[in-house]
């Protein structure tokens, strides 16, 4: 399986999001846990899956009850060298969204695809 640079999935670290932006604080704990990973020099992938992908769509505000919206933290991903984001193909389907369409650059994963990651990363953390 590849990326969108051509190169192989693997890493030190999967984390896996699948809470959309509100509702609960679990999205912004993984990306949290992402960004401290990268900072202490993991190579960090992300996928995002179920409500997950929905942390991607642009535009997005605060939450009920004045929630803080995960859009700044997501896009200060690539400021912490994680470029690797992984989007279920199926949740995409399901919410109407393509990749082209995501505030950063994503790969769909097809569910076949989805048994490997794990893998191929020596440590996922599921949020």
């Amino acid at each position: 399986m590849a990326n969108a640079k051509g190169q192989g999935v693997e890493g030190d670290l999967l984390v896996v999001l699948r809470h959309g932006p509100h509702g609960t604080s679990w999205l912004r704990e993984g990306l949290d846990a992402a960004l401290v990973a990268a900072a202490f020099g993991r190579r960090v992938t992300l996928l995002f899956m179920g409500e997950g992908v929905t942390a991607l769509v642009p535009g997005q505000k605060s939450g009920p009850l004045g929630q803080k919206g995960t859009s700044p933290t997501i896009e200060m991903l690539e400021m912490y060298d994680i470029d690797t984001l992984l989007v279920e193909a199926d949740a995409l389907a399901r919410f109407g969204l393509q990749a082209e369409e995501l505030m950063l650059s994503a790969t769909a994963v097809e569910a076949t695809e989805l048994s490997v990651l794990a893998t191929t990363h020596s440590l996922v953390l599921t949020f």
